[in-house]
């Protein structure tokens, strides 16, 4: 609906505005053309009739002639028919006519002739024919609505000459240019226009494809990407590139958030889960105490002893819950040569003081440093050491090492243990998570992903039903 609804803007849109633009420009280019080759055209046609028009009138003029002596020379034949073509009323408007003036101001017969009606006209046109005489240029006046050009010259006997051209053949010839240039500026326009708007909807169509994708976007499919055309121009491309990374950024961001809060809401509900039950315990031992039914002295050393347990399971819940909670703010952690290989040999020597049964194989000789925060790798030793001895039986073999490759440490701890289901292996860092509902609180692995996240480290799992367990950190050995 949007789309559609842009599409009805017409000239609001920036379809039609660049197609308008685009008529427009041409059209004052077709002006220009046009105004500069019809002006050209008319100065050039007007030069050659001033041009004849000078040279007739040099030549009278150099020849030194009466009025008399042309009306009685065998020549004026040819100047009747060459200037004064029409001794009759036949044609009112002739090309060319030659007319004489006298000291008066009225047209003079020639050759016996009384001056035509073109004579007349010509003579009463010209408001003062000694400024035409005295003008070197000719001039423009209008006879019976037809426009002529005008000059003159004075000959011997002060009689005074004017010879007038037609123009009218030039101002036809003219009008018709224009309307022939003003006919193919139409065409020209008009099919500019159509082109104009099929190019410019084959060019727009990226940026529909844009406005289609936000509004999917915008109604919540945030999988919509905009899709590349087949002829993207650089600038198109470039935004549809940027749009797509942004949408993607966006969809992480908010696919992000939502597990986050999915997995805050499965904390909150797994930390009251955890520590209801000991809180219950001790409440209830407290209750029977109060009531006075702990009367014998082993009851209530039992119940006693089940409360401090209760307790301390408690205070170990809330560690846990409070170490998580520092790295997911991300500490300063106070980096320094560690010795990876004596931490793992420590690893072992308190696995086998709390476990002297089982079998334990440590590959971790020599001296092996590391920059670390030692604390915190003590940490992640202790819970893959201590999620052996709470999920494995009591003689599984367990085995403990580190080595440096490839530019970085990693370490591992691997034991022969029953192993987990691929359902299992992907929770394993999930917080509260205890694969089959077994003992501890769930939070050892995900305190060892925290740590080693904050080491700029990566931690990963491989284990199979009947294969045993083995988890792998892998540390830059420089400084993170």
């Amino acid at each position: 609906m949007l789309l559609g609804a842009r599409r009805k803007r017409g000239t609001h849109s920036l379809r039609g505005k660049l197609t308008l633009a685009n008529v427009a420009l041409l059209a004052l280019g077709i002006v220009a053309a046009t105004a500069v080759s019809v002006m050209g055209m008319r100065y050039y046609l007007l030069d050659q009739i001033d041009t004849e028009l000078t040279k007739t009138r040099d030549s009278l003029g150099g020849s030194q002639l009466t009025l008399r002596q042309i009306d009685s020379l065998s020549v004026l034949g040819f100047v009747r028919n060459r200037l004064a073509p029409q001794a009759t009323d036949e044609q009112p408007r002739p090309d060319s006519i030659f007319a004489a003036v006298d000291s008066r101001g009225e047209p003079v017969g020639l050759l016996g002739f009384r001056p035509t009606e073109a004579q007349r006209g010509l003579v009463a046109a010209v408001d003062d024919p000694d400024r035409i005489v005295e003008d070197p240029e000719p001039h423009d006046v209008s006879l019976h609505g037809a426009p002529y050009r005008v000059t003159g010259i004075r000959l011997a006997d002060g009689t005074r000459i004017l010879l007038g051209t037609s123009t009218d053949a030039l101002h036809k010839g003219v009008a018709k240019a224009i309307k022939l240039d003003l006919t193919i500026g139409t065409v020209l326009l008009a099919l500019l226009a159509c082109l104009t708007m099929l190019s410019v909807s084959r060019r727009m169509r990226p940026l529909e494809d844009m406005v289609e994708t936000s509004s999917a976007i915008a109604e919540g499919d945030l999988t919509r990407r905009v899709p590349s055309s087949h002829h993207p121009t650089q600038e198109v491309e470039q935004l549809r590139l940027a749009l797509n990374s942004m949408l993607h950024q966006v969809e992480s961001a908010y696919r992000t958030r939502e597990d986050s809060a999915a997995q805050l809401r499965r904390f909150v509900a797994d930390a009251s889960h955890e520590l209801r039950t000991p809180l219950s315990a001790i409440r209830g031992y407290l209750q029977l105490y109060d009531q006075g039914m702990l009367s014998d002295p082993d009851e209530r050393k039992r119940a006693w002893g089940r409360v401090m347990a209760e307790a301390d399971r408690m205070g170990r819940l809330v560690d846990e819950l409070l170490t998580l909670a520092r790295l997911d703010q991300r500490p300063e952690l106070r980096f320094r040569n560690v010795d990876v290989s004596r931490l793992v040999r420590d690893a072992a020597e308190d696995l086998r003081v709390q476990q002297p049964g089982r079998p334990i194989m440590v590959d971790a000789d020599g001296s092996l440093l590391v920059r670390a925060d030692e604390s915190g790798l003590r940490q992640v030793l202790g819970n893959l050491v201590a999620n052996v001895r709470i999920h494995t039986p009591a003689d599984v073999p367990v085995r403990l090492g580190v080595a440096r490759a490839d530019g970085v440490v990693r370490l591992w701890v691997t034991d022969k243990g029953p192993g987990l289901g691929p359902e299992d292996s992907a929770r394993v860092f999930d917080r509260f998570f205890r694969a089959g509902g077994g003992a501890g609180s769930g939070l050892g692995l995900a305190i060892v992903q925290g740590v080693v996240r904050a080491h700029s480290g990566e931690v990963a799992v491989r284990t199979a039903p009947g294969e045993g367990l083995t988890v792998t950190v892998t540390l830059p050995s420089g400084t993170p």
